[in-house]
């Protein structure tokens, strides 16, 4: 059966016109009860008294009645919506889905790209969701596999739908999380921790966000149908590859030759093999600019110069021009004046501490505040997630409803995942994360019970967010943890770094199953097979990233070596709420306030700026993350949404259509080999002893 259409999903001739539900001929007409009982009471003579009180009891009668019957309508209205997808979209029983090579499939990519992901956090301070990637990977890789064996058949399109659910859960719940608090953590303590913690605190975390999204699913995707753009994204890529269309294959092509040029160009940057060297096969890590201003040798200072790194500036094509620009300007404006003048007043050491001594604590606030800030504002979308708390009105009307559902729903519960599933996997789990805390780094049990309670309240917020807007916003669920946890344990620096960390990576797994179940809705997938393949997927990512993570960062130089942006702004937000600021310098203090106030009038000025506006609003994220990574990013960055814009204005039509896929695979293939290479490296360096 082929993919269903929902667009006109409420002109459906088949499916029951409800819009008269109020009008049934069957319910009482209490429109004129007052008049009646006015008639009733005169005519045998009541009491004043009695009258007013029957009147009242009616009236409470009648909006009962009333609104027992707008219930009805709504819930027989979900149900219409349910039976139509059910009949004319589902197909899950009709085709291959949850499969073992699905499954493995999904699995390795996935833990391929976990390591992909934590370079690029490590690196740029970002991670991207990949599962596009995988759906053009696992398409390529399939068709050379049939070109050898031509017995095999075709992944069905649900199979590859259960494939990117698995990649996603190993490359994005897992790569994108391990490095930001553990790595905060090791530059604090400079040890790292033992993996019989990174791994179970990984996967617990990682597993909660599963089954915590799983309650969201009915109400945001099947009911509100929010748009989860990526979801939707991935939906369409899946239809355009089964459905051969040139463009689509040609896409797939593209994003596997950047990926190629990608991991070509990383291999030229940071190989150290003798026949490399010999023949001179080399790109410099950077290019500097030999510039003296001030009286200070800009040179000195972190990355001034331009790196020649197709991850960059493929991470510049995919964020855009407007975040690009204000990084642009943030850092001239950091590099080439508030730099040079907190060096000759002698604020800084020495100018290669210029962003960890100094810059990261202006640059933090103003992105924490502006996060913080935006985040408040949407309480629009805050209080619509708790929708999903709303229970079912009771009562007769209630209860027939209740009865005609149960009779009619047998089918659709059958392929949903059963609430039992929930109550066995988030106790436990839920109590694992608490012990945890408590073994590993001594976090009282009360606020590890808060931290897990707190975790199903911001995972809603953050799934919603992310179906509205496509953005999940780890970093805000994080900073909320964040300050509970500081009123109620002060100054404990680790406990506040940690409880931020369950918090966030139980929001990031959530959104993202809700991302992959949307694009299973659309494409008439089976959610218990998806969720399954989920569920999978995470095991492959913690068995592919946690090695990954010690070999890639053996010690804290080499994690100081990455001048990891987010991570340290995790780091000094941790200090900051804990009282550790006392020996930052006076004017960076300065900069903390004053970064807080211009990251709210940012937030302020870009809610209310009207839409065609907006593009000439400054960034608060682009201007406070050019505070925190040296400027070869922040050039790069801007240089690839050049790239971008430039492209899209000479040919729109092609630049929809390449610049995504292109600039997929050139951070994808770079950051790969990158990480593989410093695997090797450490390997290597563990074996010659």
């Amino acid at each position: 059966m082929p993919e269903g259409d929902l667009s006109n999903i409420n002109q459906d001739p088949a499916r029951p016109d409800l819009s008269n539900i109020n009008q049934d001929p069957a319910r009482p007409d209490l429109s004129n009860i007052n008049q009646d009982l006015n008639e009733l009471g005169a005519h045998q003579g009541m009491s004043a008294a009695l009258e007013v009180r029957q009147i009242e009891q009616a009236e409470r009668e009648n909006a009962a009645l009333e609104n027992q019957g707008e219930n009805q309508a709504d819930q027989n209205i979900d149900q219409a919506d349910d039976d139509y997808w059910y009949k004319n979209v589902y197909q899950g029983d009709k085709v291959p889905q949850l499969t073992f090579r699905a499954i493995l499939m999904g699995g390795l990519l996935g833990a391929v790209l976990s390591i992909s992901n934590l370079y690029t956090m490590l690196k740029v301070g970002w991670a991207f969701g990949v599962a596009i990637t995988a759906c053009v990977l696992s398409f390529v890789i399939w068709r050379l596999i049939r070109l050898v064996f031509r017995n095999v058949s075709d992944m069905s399109i649900l199979e590859n739908n259960c494939m990117q659910s698995a990649a996603s859960a190993a490359g994005y719940s897992t790569g994108a999380t391990v490095g930001l608090a553990f790595g905060a953590l090791l530059l604090i303590t400079g040890k790292h921790q033992p993996w019989t913690v990174l791994a179970p605190w990984t996967m617990v975390s990682a597993l909660l966000g599963v089954f915590l999204a799983v309650p969201m699913k009915k109400q945001m995707i099947n009911v509100e149908k929010l748009p989860f753009p990526t979801g939707i994204a991935a939906a369409e890529t899946l239809k355009s590859l089964h459905g051969k269309s040139k463009e689509a294959v040609t896409q797939a092509y593209a994003l596997v030759a950047a990926l190629v040029a990608g991991a070509i160009t990383g291999f030229l940057k940071n190989g150290e093999f003798a026949w490399q060297l010999a023949m001179k096969l080399k790109i410099p890590e950077l290019i500097p600019f030999k510039i003296r201003w001030m009286g200070v040798n800009l040179e000195e200072t972190p990355g001034f110069g331009f790196e020649p790194s197709l991850l960059l500036l493929g991470a510049g094509m995919l964020i855009g021009l407007r975040v690009t620009t204000s990084m642009l300007f943030g850092a001239l404006a950091l590099y080439f004046y508030f730099g040079p003048w907190a060096i000759n007043i002698h604020q800084i050491d020495n100018p290669h501490g210029l962003i960890k001594q100094w810059a990261l604590w202006s640059g933090s606030a103003i992105m924490v505040s502006s996060g913080l800030t935006a985040f408040a504002l949407e309480w629009k979308t805050i209080l619509r997630s708790f929708s999903v708390l709303k229970k079912s009105p009771a009562g007769a009307a209630g209860a027939n409803t209740a009865t005609t559902r149960a009779t009619t729903n047998n089918d659709h519960e059958d392929i949903e995942v059963p609430m039992r599933w929930l109550v066995i996997g988030i106790i436990p789990l839920g109590l694992a994360s608490i012990f945890l805390q408590y073994v590993a780094f001594s976090i009282a049990p009360h606020i590890g019970f808060i931290t897990v309670f707190m975790s199903f309240f911001l995972a809603l917020i953050a799934c919603r967010a992310t179906g509205e807007t496509d953005v999940t916003p780890m970093s805000a669920m994080a900073k909320i943890t964040q300050l509970t946890v500081a009123a109620l344990a002060p100054r404990a620096i680790v406990t506040n770094l940690m409880a931020a960390s369950v918090t966030a990576n139980i929001a990031s797994s959530a959104a993202d199953l809700l991302q992959d179940l949307k694009s299973g809705y659309i494409l008439g997938a089976n959610p218990r097979k998806q969720f399954l393949a989920q569920l999978s997927g995470v095991f492959f990512g913690v068995a592919a990233v946690v090695p990954a993570w010690y070999l890639m960062v053996p010690n804290k130089a080499a994690l100081e070596a990455f001048e990891p942006p987010s991570v340290n702004i995790w780091m000094a937000v941790a200090k900051a709420l804990s009282g550790g600021i006392q020996n930052v310098p006076e004017t960076a203090r300065w900069g903390m306030l004053i970064g807080a106030l211009l990251g709210i009038s940012l937030a302020l000025i870009d809610k209310y700026t009207p839409t065609r506006y907006k593009k000439f609003v400054p960034s608060a994220m682009g201007l406070g993350l050019s505070w925190v990574v040296p400027m070869q990013n922040s050039l790069a960055f801007f240089s690839g949404a050049v790239i971008a814009e430039v492209w899209t204005r000479i040919s729109r039509r092609t630049g929809d259509l390449y610049i995504v896929p292109v600039a997929s695979g050139a951070v994808a293939g770079e950051s790969l080999i990158c990480a593989m290479l410093a695997i090797f490296n450490a390997i290597r360096e563990l074996t010659s002893h």
